[in-house]
């Protein structure tokens, strides 16, 4: 079981500490994303459609979140050995989530941003429920395939990160974990400027 201290982000729950496990990422994943999903519905049209000058509005956050997620979840459908043999595997253990977590922030301050197919194009009003079920049918989804591995497996098969280099799917998990919620706490600071 893991070990450490709960702290709250907005709403999400993050937990502070060494190793997170498979069934701790899958609600993690579940819960962090479904409260995503909830607070983009309960936002004003006029809140989902603000952008501050070089910033995305609520709904580009939103189909951010989908672009990431989505070839998460394709990769983690490819047969094991497949993966193995395009991606590699890991030959250290892998980060506890706080380090990680550290290692991205680091990346952000550094001028690290989101390229290529993971940029959002204009999302209208229109588009709100679509996005939200796309986000949460691709999660439901991918914790299914993290079912398909065992805990040895997430630390074994790599992945590439566009910003955070290759690293395993245990890290890659704890990426979309925060990720959701640092997406969801821009929208909230947009929103406080606004108003």
């Amino acid at each position: 079981m893991a070990s450490g201290r709960m702290w709250s982000t907005h709403g999400m729950q993050i937990q502070k500490q060494n190793k997170m496990f498979r069934e701790e990422i899958i609600m993690k994943l579940l819960n962090n994303h479904e409260s995503f999903v909830e607070y983009i519905a309960n936002l004003s049209d006029e809140d989902f459609l603000h952008a501050a000058p070089g910033k995305w509005s609520a709904g580009q956050q939103a189909d951010h979140i989908y672009r990431s997620v989505k070839p998460l979840n394709l990769v983690m459908g490819f047969p094991k050995p497949i993966m193995k043999l395009v991606f590699g595997k890991s030959n250290r253990p892998s980060k506890d989530f706080d380090s990680l977590i550290e290692k991205y922030k680091s990346k952000l301050s550094s001028g690290g941003r989101a390229s290529g197919r993971f940029v959002p194009g204009a999302v209208p009003v229109e588009m709100r429920k679509s996005v939200s079920e796309n986000i949460m049918r691709t999660v439901s989804r991918l914790c299914k395939k993290v079912n398909r591995f065992s805990e040895d497996q997430l630390d074994h098969y790599i992945l590439p990160h566009p910003l955070l280099g290759k690293i395993t799917l245990r890290e890659m998990l704890y990426f979309t974990i925060y990720h959701v919620v640092h997406h969801k706490k821009l929208i909230e600071q947009s929103r406080v400027i606004v108003h």
